[in-house]
């Protein structure tokens, strides 16, 4: 196998803003934020919008979700005159 050509697989924290619920897991995503976790070391820290603990499939509510404005920008794109 070539060397170096493999991303870094780590442990690191990924954080659900909309529910606030965090989960340990292995990923080659990184970021410049850190957090110290249950076991006193710090891990990187990747914020999402929707997991498991917030998506509507798996709770049964009806959450509306909309932080890059997507549904004005498609409003706006496709409005009849």
């Amino acid at each position: 196998m070539k060397k170096d050509i493999h991303p870094k697989y780590s442990e690191v924290i990924f954080y659900d803003t909309q529910s606030e619920y965090k989960f340990m897991t292995k990923s080659t995503m990184t970021s410049n934020e850190t957090i110290k976790w249950e076991d006193g070391n710090e891990y990187p820290l990747i914020k999402i919008e929707v997991s498991s603990a917030s998506h509507p499939f798996y709770t049964g509510k009806k959450i509306f979700v909309d932080t890059a404005g997507r549904v004005e920008k498609f409003n706006k794109r496709y409005k009849k005159n």
